[in-house]
């Protein structure tokens, strides 16, 4: 299985859909100043910004929270033979798998975005996901993907809490995380840094920001969206956030063009086919894990029930559309600065 996977998948640098801004020689009256270090974690640049009084207590905070980042990826990295996720995408089937308290806590986030979006977004999408290659800009065929279909189903993940096992019932079933781990490793790395006594910063890892705290000189932190057809800086929108998340998910991550239609990564759990009614979501939550899974289920969903979750559910978004209209959610409205000259209309 993982073979086929690593066949299948290509391993993506994924080009960042959110922006921070900040300026690196900013302090406070106090003596705090902000620090900030990149890495390549994940499959994507991982930058980690600290509000600090001294560079030695920010490096060694900055330290640790790559190490927890790091932690998390070897539990649910795909790619790996020892992790929790592959043990228990070779094992679905046929028998349980023992794994870590936090393997459980992700997955279990995962199976509760899955309900309230209705499956739209589903980590159980694996099966369909390994019959696309983006490289080959290749349509797999449409028996493939209706022999795939059956095993997508996160009522089929079994959770033991109390003896931290998980069971996928299906052979054939695979488990795939790629749209949550990013947001749950933010937040668990927020967790160490706070503790290490961080009262401010921000954890980013592509289309997922974690913030905590205010800037040195008492401010929000402004975080960029990315405009969906321009360049990797070029921003559509600014809004500014202190202890909570923003997650961006879009289709010109990875993508192919092919008879004037686009197909990207993220896919239809019904469909097995990405959506053709989106262009981006991004959702405003208190944690990680909760923006960036909500984020690709909003895709999937579209402006008009995706706008409708978001504000049953009490939280903030931005949905661009195929028609090229940004939807916002009623109480983003006025807290969120969207470029003028940009070739998308505010749709409300």
């Amino acid at each position: 299985m993982l073979n086929k996977i690593r066949r299948s998948i290509r391993f993506v640098f994924i080009i960042p859909t959110l922006i921070f801004f900040l300026t690196a020689t900013s302090c406070s009256r106090q003596g705090d100043k902000i620090y900030k270090d990149t890495r390549i974690l994940m499959a994507t640049a991982v930058s980690i910004t600290v509000v600090s009084p001294t560079e030695q207590k920010a490096k060694e905070a900055i330290d640790a929270g790559f190490n927890e980042i790091k932690r998390i990826d070897d539990l649910l990295n795909l790619f790996s033979d020892k992790s929790d996720i592959s043990l228990i995408n070779s094992n679905a089937g046929l028998r349980p798998v023992k794994v870590s308290k936090d393997t459980i806590e992700v997955i279990e986030d995962a199976i509760e975005i899955s309900r309230l979006t209705g499956g739209a977004f589903d980590p159980t999408v694996g099966p369909v996901k390994v019959l696309w290659n983006f490289d080959s800009k290749v349509i797999p065929p449409g028996a493939e993907i209706k022999k795939a279909l059956p095993l997508v189903g996160y009522k089929n993940i079994e959770v033991k809490k109390d003896s931290n096992e998980v069971f996928l019932k299906k052979k054939g079933m695979m488990i795939d995380l790629g749209a949550i781990a990013k947001g749950f490793a933010a937040d668990k790395a927020v967790q160490v840094i706070k503790a290490m006594g961080i009262k401010a910063g921000i954890v980013a890892a592509s289309g997922d920001i974690r913030a905590f705290g205010l800037r040195p000189d008492g401010k929000l932190w402004h975080i960029g969206i990315r405009n969906p057809r321009g360049g990797r800086k070029d921003a559509l929108a600014t809004l500014y956030l202190s202890n909570g998340a923003i997650s961006t998910s879009g289709d010109y991550e990875q993508f192919f063009i092919l008879n004037g239609r686009r197909y990207c990564h993220i896919f239809d759990p019904k469909t097995g086919y990405s959506p053709t009614d989106t262009i981006s979501a991004s959702v405003i939550a208190p944690d990680g894990y909760k923006t960036d899974s909500l984020a690709t289920g909003l895709f999937v969903l579209g402006h008009k029930k995706g706008i409708r979750l978001l504000e049953k559910l009490g939280l903030d978004g931005m949905i661009i559309g195929s028609d090229h209209k940004i939807y916002l959610t009623k109480t983003l409205r006025g807290k969120i600065e969207i470029k003028g000259d940009n070739q998308f209309n505010n749709g409300g």
